[in-house]
């Protein structure tokens, strides 16, 4: 937790303790179904809840914002940020229901309320939102194409409504299509950390 602190030092005394939590629920879940790799458990809060929280960092939602997390796994980067902004609905969807399970069980065990994860492919999901967000489950183009038509048209933050992505290594080939519009900002530049080197929050407007 002491890096969750470190960089969110404002957190309610609920948030702190459902960030608190998340170690524990994790590490038993991941014992019954592996949503994050083995080795990697031990690197929870930096390599997966810090790194959702660079969307927070990227962007602080409106209360009521709708956003979808594609392709959640067992629950990232959609969980966090819904710690992050209660006040805004999160909708997890995964191609996996056995990790829709963990995501459905941690948000409850917590005490999530503005949480649904459902067991759904993202051609399936017919619903409208003012942001997807996601981590790097497929090249950008081929996301686009799958979720534009969830994106709502009428937007109510400081930025237009869209896709935002947790990508790293070299993005200059998929985000060629978008080279006039996306927005590439480094999470190095909010977390010190080395592993966040060369990685990033890409945004493109929809």
């Amino acid at each position: 937790m002491q890096i969750i602190d470190k960089y969110f030092n404002d957190l309610s005394d609920t948030q702190h303790r459902q960030f608190a939590q998340l170690d524990e629920l994790y590490r038993d879940w991941n014992a019954k179904i592996n949503v994050i790799s083995r080795k990697d458990i031990d690197n929870l809060y930096e390599h997966h809840v810090l790194h959702s929280l660079a969307i927070g960092r990227f962007i602080r939602f409106k209360a009521g914002t709708r956003i979808l997390d594609f392709g959640t796994g067992g629950g990232f980067p959609g969980i966090p940020l819904a710690i992050l902004f209660p006040e805004c609905r999160f909708k997890l969807i995964d191609g996996t229901g056995k990790k829709i399970r963990v995501a459905n069980e941690v948000a409850k065990a917590i005490g999530l309320t503005n949480v649904v994860a459902e067991h759904l492919r993202g051609e399936e999901e017919k619903g409208h939102f003012d942001f997807i967000v996601s981590r790097a489950v497929m090249p950008m183009p081929d996301l686009m194409k799958i979720v534009k038509k969830n994106i709502a048209k009428a937007s109510n933050n400081a930025l237009p409504n869209g896709v935002i992505c947790l990508k790293g290594g070299n993005l200059q080939a998929e985000l060629q299509p978008y080279k006039n519009i996306v927005e590439v900002a480094p999470i190095s530049s909010w977390f010190e950390e080395e592993w966040f080197k060369e990685k990033n929050v890409i945004y493109i407007p929809c």
